[in-house]
């Protein structure tokens, strides 16, 4: 892992773009950030993650599959990092027992590849949809023919997703392996009520990343990116 001295003066990532001028990691204090006092506290935990349950209305987000032909788990791929880039927490991540900070967010999706086996595949966000669908379409067929995972973790902070579409499921408690660290974010086949679809989630994440306050900012943040979705 390649790790850099502490420059304060960097600028903040842009939420926007999903982009700020370079992509690297690098080790921080603890002191220098507000999460002081979560590193004391949790970083040597035996259970640091925290899982949240949120039913989503997804109803506009079928909609959008369906009238563009897009993937249903793409576009939710793609609110995800919409929703994250916007919490600054995102930006760092417990990496043994280091903090290490990231220039962008990436976010994972698991395919089935040409053995019928599954492969991860890591996704830069980027804030234009046709693009990051390209990029989608791209990358997640290439780790289906080679078998081969996508890995960026090396440059950015990247959101774990697994999609169980075969069954609807209320939701899964993953696992604190003391390694990934990462959040993680599960979900399995939408439900229709009445007129509208609803899709029941679960985001896991490491307490000395964020607090309970900020993860519940980023699930309101994706039900509204969800929502806005053209």
């Amino acid at each position: 892992m390649r790790c850099e001295p502490v420059e304060n003066s960097r600028a903040p990532p842009d939420p926007e773009s999903g982009v700020n001028g370079g992509q690297y990691e690098k080790e921080i204090d603890p002191k220098d950030t507000t999460r002081t006092a979560a590193y004391e506290l949790w970083m040597k935990a035996p259970n640091p993650m925290v899982t949240f349950f949120k039913t989503f209305d997804v109803t506009n987000l079928v909609r959008v599959s369906r009238k563009r032909k897009l993937k249903f788990n793409m576009l939710l791929d793609y609110c995800i990092g919409r929703a994250a880039v916007k919490v600054k927490e995102f930006y760092i991540l417990p990496v043994g027992d280091k903090l290490i900070q990231y220039d962008t967010i990436a976010v994972n999706t698991i395919v089935k590849n040409k053995e019928g086996e599954v492969s991860s595949c890591d996704l830069s966000y980027k804030a234009e949809l046709n693009q990051f669908n390209k990029e989608y379409l791209k990358y997640t067929m290439q780790v289906v023919a080679s078998c081969q995972d996508r890995d960026l973790s090396e440059n950015s902070m990247v959101i774990g997703t697994s999609a169980i579409i075969d069954t609807e499921i209320d939701g899964v408690v993953g696992m604190n392996s003391g390694i990934f660290n990462n959040p993680f974010i599960i979900w399995g086949r939408y439900k229709k009520k009445w007129f509208r679809y609803y899709l029941p989630l679960s985001f896991q994440f490491h307490h000395t990343q964020m607090d309970g306050a900020h993860a519940g900012t980023f699930l309101k943040n994706l039900q509204k990116e969800i929502n806005l979705l053209k």
